[in-house]
């Protein structure tokens, strides 16, 4: 883990890369070396900005946290198991650093993905941003490939992280994910910017619509923060079969691709969180 940029840094950056090195073994050279999956290499990267993908008050080992877990869902969406983390750290001068990596180091150890490299850096903004690799045992489940006629479930309840105004700790379901693609799935997503907008995407992409039956909700959530919320990350997948061992069935896939209603009622249009440019 080499750092740039050293004219820039107020605290001692070689100590702290020193503490880091005691923490995460596999890190040190200017490259990983990390033997090859024996499957397909998935390959995922997303950054967490503090004040737009979380609360400013959120504690730093929640933001080191969330960083992993966002990109592990990822992995987990395509029923995929995660295999490596690269973290590059951008935050102001004075950030506890230790603290953001703390939250890292957890997550790392729960998902057994350990951390081999990163960067760091200073900034105006707080950024965590995280690259993961994984591998799935056999064929990735894509969000291109439902059909009509199957059914469609989700791993959870929905809406419990915006109840919580988005301070819920993220899970990823990597266990699920790959029960799914087990058990035949054929399209998968994560519920990252709600479920009308994650289930559009798969729609979009496999060319069908939906009919939702029923959304389960979770304790203290509303059926809006259930269809719209976002970031719970619980798994939306298709089948071709009536009954799994995992997940909740919630509707059916349609021929008509500008068909997508809850309980006889259109659902309303959600594109989901847009960055604004």
């Amino acid at each position: 883990m080499r750092a740039r940029y050293r004219r820039a840094k107020l605290t001692n950056e070689f100590a702290l890369i020193g503490r880091l090195r005691e923490r995460f073994a596999d890190i040190g050279d200017d490259a990983a070396v990390v033997e090859p999956p024996t499957g397909p290499l998935l390959l995922a990267a997303d950054a967490v900005v503090a004040g737009v993908h979380t609360p400013r008050d959120l504690p730093l080992e929640e933001l080191g946290w969330k960083a992993v877990v966002v990109n592990v869902s990822d992995i987990a969406a395509m029923g995929g198991r995660p295999l490596h983390l690269l973290v590059t750290v951008a935050a102001p001068p004075g950030t506890d650093l230790d603290r953001i990596f703390d939250g890292v180091a957890e997550a790392s150890q729960a998902y057994l993905c350990p951390v081999v490299g990163g960067d760091l850096t200073t900034s105006d903004t707080l950024v965590v941003t995280v690259a993961v690799t994984g591998t799935v045992d056999g064929t990735p489940v894509t969000r291109a490939g439902a059909a009509e006629g199957e059914a469609i479930y989700v791993t959870g309840p929905l809406g419990a992280a915006a109840a919580s105004g988005w301070t819920r700790r993220p899970l990823a379901r990597v266990v699920e994910g790959v029960d799914a693609r087990g058990a035949g799935a054929t399209a998968m997503i994560d519920v990252s910017d709600g479920l009308v907008a994650d289930l559009g995407h798969i729609a979009d992409e496999s060319g069908v619509g939906f009919i939702l039956d029923e959304v389960p909700v979770a304790p203290g959530a509303t059926l809006e923060q259930a269809l719209a919320g976002g970031e719970d990350y619980e798994l939306v997948f298709t089948a071709p079969v009536a009954r799994l061992p995992v997940g909740f069935r919630i509707g059916t896939c349609t021929a008509d691709p500008s068909e997508r209603t809850l309980a006889g009622s259109p659902l309303p249009d959600a594109s989901g969180w847009e960055h604004r440019f």
